[in-house]
């Protein structure tokens, strides 16, 4: 038996894998487009990282030092020019950082409505349109908050909301209206299943192959996936019963500082202060992105859990591709918090582990594409004129 026919264990029939995946069906859109969302949003991610976030922390703290040395000497002025390039290189910063989350979590919940399409009582051509809408959706507001750094105000109607805020709004509203849909159809789903079984009548055909998959690499990315989400919990408890209040402590105390020893003319103290409040804000951040990453990186081998019958891949690879995610999955968070202990050899891991994680998902998504083209071409085969269809056929 060759290694492709074991590649989907447990799928189910040939009849109720096509009919769950057709062609431009909902759930092959939401897979398709989920996953993709979520390899461009860690794209974005590793490259901020890499080639935006520490210059940028380093100009903030550049402009707060000549903030406060503006301050001391009442140079208005300079201290207005010194806080507005601060509020440009936060804005810089804060739009990349939203544009990634975003496109990451939307990636998820269009897995989390493809596990869900059998549950929701709407017609295959309502359904295939909401997920067009939540793609479409999914990708105006990311790409809307990340044009708002570049556009601002021009050429706005609005005296504070510039364009990019605009479509960024309207891709957010296309997103909560599909979601509003779906949970409308789970709910008539409900319904329907209920008044079936009060009346004695055939309840609606749940029966899904992604939700009976018991293969390695799903039991493997259900537990490793549990795990991780577990191990983020117990960080983010040890750092909020620790850390977090002292942190917010030493935040005022050497703010205070800074403005106090500039005023005082000690330039050396002052950048000091600066120094220090920079390192202490690195510390808050790698704690805060070691806490997220490791909870969404689990919540994401969680989802593709159960899309694993879906994978078109030889059982070795797909066990090697799971490997890979979880080790990247465990390895960027972990390095990230060793950054300020080993500085940018820490940083360098971290992206090798978000480079693993890259790697495995856009292997499974390879993956999946077989699996369509799979499908796609026994169809076309049974329909063509020279091999009729048979009654094991496809519906």
């Amino acid at each position: 038996m060759s290694a492709h026919h074991n590649a989907i264990p447990h799928a189910g029939s040939a009849e109720e894998s096509a009919a769950h995946f057709a062609p431009l069906s909902a759930r092959r859109l939401l897979v398709l487009g989920g996953i993709a969302l979520i390899l461009c949003g860690m794209i974005l991610g590793d490259v901020f990282a890499a080639f935006i976030l520490h210059p940028n922390a380093g100009r903030i703290g550049a402009s707060l030092l000549a903030a406060a040395h503006a301050v001391a000497a009442r140079d208005s002025q300079a201290a207005g020019a010194a806080f507005q390039s601060i509020g440009g290189y936060l804005e810089n910063r804060g739009t990349k950082v939203d544009a990634h989350s975003h496109m990451i979590a939307f990636g998820y919940i269009a897995l989390l409505l493809a596990l869900l399409q059998p549950f929701v009582a709407f017609s295959g051509h309502r359904k295939k349109s909401l997920a067009k809408l939540f793609l479409f959706g999914a990708v105006l507001l990311p790409v809307g908050v990340f044009l708002i750094h570049y556009v601002g105000l021009a050429a706005s109607p609005f005296a504070t909301i510039g364009w990019a805020s605009v479509f960024a709004d309207l891709g957010g509203l296309f997103v909560l209206i599909v979601c509003a849909a779906e949970l409308a159809g789970l709910l008539q789903y409900a319904r329907i299943r209920n008044s079936a079984r009060s009346s004695a009548a055939s309840p609606p055909n749940d029966r899904d192959a992604l939700l009976r998959d018991r293969s390695w690499p799903a039991r493997a990315l259900l537990s490793g996936g549990t795990i991780l989400i577990l191990l983020g919990f117990l960080h983010g408890t040890y750092y909020a019963a620790f850390d977090l209040y002292r942190n917010e402590a030493q935040d005022a105390a050497l703010l205070s500082a800074i403005t106090v020893r500039a005023a005082a003319g000690d330039a050396q103290a002052s950048a000091q202060a600066v120094s220090d409040y920079g390192a202490l804000q690195a510390a808050k951040a790698v704690n805060i992105a070691a806490h997220s990453h490791i909870i969404e990186f689990g919540i994401l081998a969680i989802l593709l859990a159960f899309f694993q019958p879906y994978v078109f891949l030889a059982e070795r690879w797909r066990r090697i591709w799971t490997f890979l995610l979880l080790l990247g999955s465990l390895a960027l968070p972990v390095f990230v918090l060793l950054e300020l202990r080993w500085g940018l050899v820490s940083g360098g891991l971290a992206d090798f582990g978000g480079l693993l994680v890259i790697i495995a998902l856009f292997a499974m998504f390879i993956g999946i594409l077989r699996y369509t083209g799979k499908l796609d071409a026994a169809a076309a085969t049974e329909a063509s004129p020279t091999n009729p269809p048979h009654s094991a056929g496809p519906a």
